[in-house]
């Protein structure tokens, strides 16, 4: 896989948690016209406190 740049979210707290789909989809709209997202990850870590979501958007660069 080729890609320019990846673009982390991530959240903690449960509130963020539930928020982080409108924070993603945000970014994406503001930046459609530049970027292309070619991947993604998602990942869940958890001790005994906090629970941390963090999804990475791998991405390429339209053509200016």
């Amino acid at each position: 896989m080729s890609f320019d740049g990846v673009k982390v979210f991530s959240a903690t707290k449960a509130r963020e948690r539930e928020e982080l789909g409108e924070r993603i989809s945000d970014w994406i709209a503001q930046y459609q016209h530049r970027i292309d997202v070619v991947d993604k990850v998602v990942r869940q870590s958890s001790d005994n406190e906090f629970h941390c979501l963090s999804i990475l958007l791998f991405y390429t660069r339209k053509p200016d």
